[in-house]
């Protein structure tokens, strides 16, 4: 899907980088698929009318989100005590009353939902892949398979205009219908309802030059300009903004119809920070673009020289994040040999696009490896 425009207001974008042929990020195959794996440009392009950084071509959401999704939230440890964290902040500052219902997107596994699934809440969980939407339901947790738009509300009539919270957590930067995601929420929302979702953050990126945050299913990278922007468009105001770990830099957003008060000063600040940074502006994109190619050519000669040397180099971690280190420096198993994991499902495989082995990381555990390239996105276990 090749497009110049902004998917939100048509503007024409302003071309930012090329990371060139990519594949599908969590696309982790048989040696037997390889002739047929799909691949496609991963370009950036930056919008001025609303300070937004986005992929200029993507592949049809069914390809990445489908019946053998590779990613469990429930497999890392660190997740599911942010989400532990992240409901604990939501029950205290936003469940009002003694029946509050809740929906989630993109809600996997049902990780962050378990942490509502009593008699005080009514959940409901859009998830498209079936193989994760399978396990959460098996667990109790009233998940769907199908994506979150409105005509899917078939399956959520009960929650038509009486939905407190919908939540998300790094999957509304994944929709490219961002109108359709507005105005389903609208349809769903109760009177004083509430969208509090976290994604990446677009600040962060540009500060520790963290591109790896840039792939197929990261069709937006936000910033809080671009946030408050968007959903103005349609009538919602941001009344909160909140700093995350996660992902190596993420925002928590609060948003509601819109009412008579004005922009919090909090919000008024972080506008004014992002607005001094150059982060709504695309001078800060084209000095990210800078720093990658840097940074590209760096991390190349770095590897190189160690594996002319003689040592072995091993990935750990088989993330959807290294699929773009990976393609986009033209790493493969001739430097890497190859790369530790644990999630079933991706062991025997190999990585996307450079044909990497994956290996069972009890190998790594029992044998010595001469260099460990800890791969971006790993999350670490407590």
């Amino acid at each position: 899907m090749i497009n110049n425009k902004c998917k939100i207001n048509g503007e024409k974008l302003k071309p930012i980088i090329n990371f060139g042929k990519m594949p599908i990020a969590n696309g982790f195959l048989k040696e037997e698929d390889f002739k047929k794996e799909y691949f496609f440009n991963l370009g950036v392009s930056f919008s001025e009318n609303l300070s937004l950084l986005q992929l200029n071509e993507h592949p049809q959401p069914k390809q990445m989100f489908n019946n053998n999704y590779p990613f469990f939230t429930s497999s890392s440890d660190y997740m599911k005590s942010h989400f532990k964290e992240y409901a604990k902040w939501a029950k205290k500052k936003y469940v009002k009353k003694s029946l509050t219902k809740i929906i989630e997107l993109g809600s996997n596994d049902g990780t962050f939902l378990k942490n509502f699934n009593n008699n005080e809440f009514e959940i409901l969980g859009f998830e498209p892949s079936k193989n994760v939407c399978d396990i959460a339901n098996k667990k109790n947790i009233k998940t769907v398979n199908t994506f979150f738009n409105r005509k899917s509300l078939g399956k959520a009539e009960n929650f038509i205009g009486k939905t407190d919270l919908i939540f998300g957590a790094n999957v509304i930067c994944h929709i490219p219908d961002l109108i359709e995601f507005i105005k389903t929420a609208d349809v769903l929302l109760s009177d004083e309802g509430k969208i509090i979702f976290e994604e990446p953050y677009l600040g962060s990126m540009y500060k520790k030059v963290s591109y790896d945050q840039i792939y197929d299913e990261h069709i937006y990278i936000f910033s809080v300009t671009a946030i408050k922007k968007i959903f103005e468009l349609y009538d919602f105001q941001l009344i909160d903004a909140i700093i995350q770990n996660t992902h190596g830099g993420s925002m928590r957003y609060v948003l509601e119809r819109k009412k008579k008060k004005n922009v919090t000063s909090k919000i008024e600040l972080i506008l004014e920070k992002e607005k001094t940074e150059k982060i709504d502006s695309i001078e800060s994109a084209l000095i990210f673009k800078k720093k990658c190619e840097t940074s590209k050519q760096k991390l190349i000669e770095k590897l190189t020289k160690i594996k002319k040397n003689g040592f072995e180099i091993c990935g750990y971690g088989a993330t959807s994040k290294s699929t773009t280190i990976l393609n986009y420096c033209d790493i493969g198993p001739e430097i890497i040999d190859c790369i530790f994991d644990t999630t079933k499902n991706k062991i025997g495989k190999f990585s996307p696009g450079k044909h990497i082995p994956i290996i069972t990381v009890n190998y790594f555990l029992k044998n010595f490896t001469n260099i460990l390239f800890y791969l971006p996105g790993t999350t670490k276990k407590k």
